[in-house]
């Protein structure tokens, strides 16, 4: 009788095929899977904000401290709160990680120079833990600038220019080890030397980072004219290899810079209040400048018509040379002078005769009604031209007539043989004004006096009607020679009823008891 026994599982091949297919096939799934995390491991999920990307993909590690703790799930975009479309990353962490604080950052870094990366947690300190599923603002995530995007800021001709200055500080470096040693050798010392200059551009007094804006504003400024300015150190070399050819001439100017430098350092001490008051002017000036503005087209217009004045004022000063020139020679002549003080003692004896005759012009106007009617007074036609017509129209018939020649005294309608008698009714030396300079023309005034004769000589009733006197009116002056009344009958001061103000008169000639006109 035989008695059953037990079979192997590997007395079967086709079980142990089977079995065998089964565990390729587990391992399979397990590592196509590894990067989402092995099956059966606990979890937890974090929902993490990046304003970037930054090329992370799906099943990227997360990382703390160099370790891989979690994978990243999934990353699709969204909106963040600042309204600007970013990253939103699911993280799968595992349970071994613990709880996280709220303070946490994440950061996505590279992690080979083959473009790989992953998210680094940086873990905080607070008290208070991220729940499971919580969401991390984009204020507690960064994203750095990558190597190859810093990179590609260059364009190709900068690239270029890159590799050839690599190659060129390779070049440098090639064969001077021993330079290099000695610069290594003498580093500290270098160092010490630095420290006070560091510590110089550290205050805050210093101003460093005004410097770099200022040098930003000036970058900015010269970039429009940078091919220019690039010219220029092409120019330059020229200049440089001068510099090169005369060695010892270099070594002797570099030789003279430490006292030159320390002239310097004591003049700047000097000028520190100078350059204190130029800022304070400057920021003073900075106000007109701003005005500069609105008044730049008015000055631009003046400067657009005052451009060919200024070209013709070159022919002008060269023809006022010549004029200068005589004047300097007028002067220097030895007659000059003398012609000066011939034409001042004329002057000063003209002078009283102009105090005097002056009224007669500028008040009762007397040079332009001679002018005026001079041509009627010498119209009267005759067979040879013309004669003067008031010598024929005045002559008379009786004694001391106004057109007589011999007279002897006024005409006084005396002895009148024919014809209407002829009195005398303009004095013969007639007053332009009175003391106080009000008007009193008395030449061409009209009437005749009826108070009795001041001249005692003339005992004939008839010579009352002659007026002589120059001063027959001083209590009332005549007035001007013309006055235009208006409807309230005023005059309008066609002749000044006064010498004008300013002008110096004599009512006397010789110009006794001159004054001068007020307003």
């Amino acid at each position: 009788m035989r008695r059953r026994g037990s079979a192997s599982i590997v007395a079967n091949p086709v079980l142990v095929g089977a079995v065998t297919t089964l565990v390729v096939v587990v391992a399979v799934f397990l590592s196509y899977n590894a990067n989402n995390g092995l099956p059966f491991v606990p979890t937890r999920s974090v929902f993490v904000e990046m304003k970037n990307g930054s090329e992370l993909v799906r099943g990227n590690d997360v990382r703390e401290g160099g370790f891989r703790v979690g994978v990243v799930e999934e990353m699709v975009p969204a909106q963040m709160e600042n309204g600007h479309v970013g990253a939103r990353l699911k993280l799968k962490l595992d349970r071994k990680v613990g709880d996280l604080p709220a303070d946490t950052t994440f950061q996505i870094r590279q992690r080979g120079s083959l473009g790989l990366k992953y998210v680094e947690i940086d873990r905080g300190r607070s008290r208070k833990t991220l729940p499971d599923g919580a969401t991390v603002r984009l204020s507690q995530t960064r994203t750095p600038v990558d190597l190859d995007r810093v990179y590609n800021m260059f364009d190709a001709k900068t690239r270029r220019a890159a590799g050839q200055d690599l190659v060129g500080y390779g070049n440098a470096f090639v064969g001077r080890g021993n330079d290099l040693h000695d610069f290594i050798d003498r580093a500290p010392r270098l160092v010490r030397v630095l420290e006070p200059v560091m510590r110089n551009l550290s205050d805050p007094r210093t101003d460093l980072a005004g410097f770099f804006s200022s040098l930003e504003r000036t970058t900015r400024t010269v970039a429009p004219v940078a091919k220019t300015y690039a010219r220029t150190f092409k120019e330059q070399a020229d200049t440089f290899a001068a510099i090169d050819a005369d060695p010892a001439s270099l070594k002797a100017t570099i030789s003279k810079n430490p006292p030159t430098l320390d002239v310097s350092t004591r003049s700047l001490r000097v000028q520190t209040p100078f350059l204190q008051d130029s800022a304070k002017f400057g920021r003073d000036l900075n106000a007109a400048v701003q005005e500069l503005r609105p008044t730049l087209p008015v000055v631009n217009s003046a400067l657009e018509i005052g451009t060919p004045v200024q070209r013709r004022s070159v022919a002008l000063n060269s023809d006022l040379q010549q004029a200068l020139g005589a004047l300097r020679d007028l002067a220097t002549a030895p007659t000059t002078n003398a012609a000066l003080l011939g034409l001042t003692d004329t002057v000063a004896t003209l002078q009283p005769t102009l105090r005097y005759l002056g009224p007669f012009v500028t008040v009762c106007n007397y040079w332009n009604y001679f002018w005026t009617l001079a041509a009627e007074h010498l119209s009267a036609r005759i067979g040879t031209g013309s004669a003067e017509r008031a010598m024929l129209n005045t002559q008379g018939n009786q004694a001391n007539s106004v057109g007589s020649q011999g007279a002897v005294l006024p005409a006084a309608g005396l002895q009148i043989r024919d014809g209407d008698p002829q009195f005398m009714h303009s004095p013969a030396y007639p007053s332009a004004i009175t003391s106080d300079g009000a008007a009193d023309c008395e030449a061409g005034q009209q009437g005749y006096p009826n108070a009795a004769n001041k001249f005692t000589e003339f005992k004939n009733p008839n010579y009352q009607h002659v007026v002589e006197d120059p001063n027959h009116s001083e209590g009332s002056p005549s007035g001007p020679t013309y006055r235009r009344l208006d409807d309230q009958g005023k005059g309008d001061g066609l002749n000044p009823d006064h010498v004008p103000a300013g002008e110096t008169f004599s009512a006397q000639p010789g110009g006794s008891g001159a004054k001068v006109a007020t307003p």
